[in-house]
Order: C-alpha cells, then structure tokens, then sequence
C-alpha cells in the first residue's frame, strides 16, 4: 500500500507579522467554526478517491493552528482517523505559538492524537521579537516550552530566525545556546534567514528606507554561526535549514524533499498525488462555501521536471541523493542526465559522491549546502534519455 502524507491549512493567527507572506489572517470565532467544518467536509469528500493510501504523518500548519482549540483539532483529527488509513504511529504535528497555549490545552490537544509541537519562538531577545510584530516574550515562550514538556510532549520543534532587525552575532549566538540548553532540550530546531517577500509590510518598510538589515557579511556570519554552535549540541545537519537529534528528523519534511505524495487540506494547500500537482484556491469564502470545488492549477509533470523535482529537492538533504532510487524511478543514473553539471560541481568542491552499505549517493559538499540555489540551477532542464 503506497504512503500518502497529509496537510491541513489553518490560516488563522492573533495578528500578521510585518515579514509573513503566508496565507493567514486574523478571524474570529464564528470563521473559525465555519472553517473547521468546511474542513470535515473536504476530508470526508476526498476520502473515497484515496482510500487505497496508508497516511505516515499528519501536519498542520498555518498560520497558527493552535488558535483553533483542543475541541476543533480534535474533531478534524477524529474525522481523518475515520476517513484514511492513519498508520500507528503516526507523526502528527501541530504548529503552535507561545501565547495561545496553556497546560490545559496541551494536555488536551496531546489526548486529541497530536505528536509532535513546533514551536514558533525566532529570537530570544525580546526587543528582536517586537521588532518582528511577535506576540510573545522569551519568558512566554519559556512558560509554553515547559508546560509542553510536562504536558508529555517528548517530539518538539523550536523554529529560529537569523537576520534580523537589529540582530548581531552576539545576540544570536545566545539565541542559540539558549534554545539548545533548554531542558529538556528540544530534539528538532529549524534555523531560517529572514527573507523579505514582496508585498509583506517589510519589504515595503525596507524599500523606504525604513528597514535596517544586517548586511551581507554579517549574514554570513550568522549562517555559520547556526551550522557551528548546533553541531557542538549534538544536532546534526539533515536539510539546508533543519538540524535534528540523531533519528529525530521531521518525517513529514523529509518526505517533501523525497516527493512522497501528499494530499493538502484548507485554502492554498498544494498537494502532489502520483506526480500530479495542485492546488486549493487561495479565497476563503469561497473555501467556505464549496471546500470540494476549490481544486486549480492542475499539473502533470513531464519526465522531465520529475527529474528536476528529484535533484532540487533530494539535494536539500545532506545526505544527498541515492544513485539506485534515481535509477528506480528513471531508468538511468544521473550521469547520464546531468553528466556536466555534476563533473562540473565535483571538481568545484560543492558536490561530492559517497558510498555506504545503502549505495551511492550525491551530496553537496559543506561548501555546496553555502551555494545551494547556484549548484541547483544547474539541475533545471535535464535532456532526457
């Protein structure tokens, strides 16, 4: 039976911080319920079409999910438990910011069936925090951190940010140290560099002038720094972005980067189905009235960009890419395809081959992980065989 993984869109949150261009909003509770039933109906809807699937995670992002409460989460998780082969074991994950959760509700959102918490905290400074339009102190998020903790949640996340407003090599390597020596200390931490989006209150702000950012060198500062002081912790590198205890990657993140199928829920959710892209339009009201009428931009992948799919996203992960699941898939190696772009990027030092009882495999060198969007531009427009 083939894996299918799930994601469910909440697009709620207390308030849009100046840098988010995800797709969320501020609502109130009467949109919340409404959501959250239009939600049961497209997972009750969809479930016929995929009930030859066996679901290995669950997560469930936004916005911040954790608004909804322990009594709406748990109705979404009941109806998919009924509606797909949900696996023992499951990893589900819920995201979660200090502020809307408590004891109370952890405990219960812990009964409801979720495993695993990522936790939005960025910075542990609070004027960074202020400056990034977050709701919450370093000592809100330590409150939530412990009552996680004791609430029985062993599977947490802790999500970073580095280049911020403000922020100096000092003040985030004591991000750092701080997050790693929590105790217990989370098993997952995710390091992202602050990006400005278009059409975010940042970018408008730095387009004026208004913005200050550190400059280049010093954001390359920061990015070693997040590589140096994680590994002296004990966490080791799996993905551009993403550090982990030994054995405790995000099995649903992983599989993105391996194009496992997944099936996205909720308004914008992308979905990849037997090399099928698409997606939920992006209107709420209509989500709301019609939650199985909102499928668009749907399409099949060309031999081609599965193979462009294939490098782009498996060389995100430090382990690389296996030579034999290449060959599984496509029926060649990928010399045959990308022959010159890989001579090329070993004799520059940012690919290398590497060999274990496994197979072989294709990574970025620690030098390539650095020049990751150059190595994979290169992966673009293979010629097939």
């Amino acid at each position: 039976m083939k894996n299918l993984e799930i994601y469910v869109h909440i697009p709620f949150c207390v308030r849009k911080c100046g840098y988010c261009d995800f797709l969320s909003a501020p609502a109130d509770q009467d949109t919340q319920e409404k959501y959250v039933q239009a939600l049961e109906r497209e997972i009750r809807g969809r479930a016929e079409e995929y009930r030859e699937y066996q679901v290995p995670t669950v997560f469930i992002g936004g916005g911040t999910p954790s608004l909804l409460g322990p009594e709406r989460m748990g109705r979404l998780l009941d109806t998919m438990g009924c509606c797909y082969r949900i696996l023992p074991g499951a990893e589900i994950t819920m995201e979660a910011n200090p502020c809307t959760v408590d004891y109370d509700s952890l405990v219960q959102y812990r009964k409801a069936g979720v495993s695993r918490l990522s936790l939005g905290l960025q910075s542990s400074w609070d004027e960074e925090l202020r400056a990034l339009g977050r709701i919450h102190t370093w000592q809100q998020f330590l409150d939530t951190y412990g009552a996680a903790a004791a609430a029985g949640f062993a599977h947490i996340n802790v999500d970073l940010m580095s280049g911020l407003p403000g922020q100096t090599p000092g003040s985030y390597e004591t991000t750092l140290k701080r997050v790693a020596e929590l105790e217990p200390g989370p098993e997952h931490i995710s390091a992202y560099s602050l990006i400005l989006e278009e059409g975010t209150a940042f970018a408008e702000r730095y387009g004026a002038g208004e913005l200050l950012l550190p400059n280049e060198e010093t954001e390359r500062e920061l990015y070693g720094l997040t590589k140096h002081i994680l590994r002296e912790y004990g966490y080791q590198r799996y993905e551009i972005s993403n550090y982990a205890k030994e054995g405790c990657e995000c099995r649903h993140n992983v599989g993105y980067w391996t194009r496992e199928n997944y099936l996205g829920f909720g308004i914008g959710a992308a979905s990849l189905v037997e090399n099928v892209r698409f997606r939920n339009g992006d209107s709420l009201q209509a989500y709301l009235e019609e939650p199985l009428g909102q499928r668009e931009q749907e399409h099949k992948l060309t031999v081609a960009e599965q193979m462009e799919e294939f490098m782009f996203l498996g060389l995100r992960l430090t382990a690389g890419i296996r030579e034999q699941d290449f060959s599984d898939t496509f029926h060649c190696v990928p010399e045959q395809v990308y022959g010159e772009a890989i001579c090329r990027h070993v004799a520059q030092g940012l690919l290398a081959w590497h060999s274990s009882v496994a197979g072989r495999y294709l990574h970025l060198t620690d030098r390539g992980l650095d020049l990751a969007n150059y190595v994979m531009a290169d992966f673009l427009d293979p010629l097939v065989v």
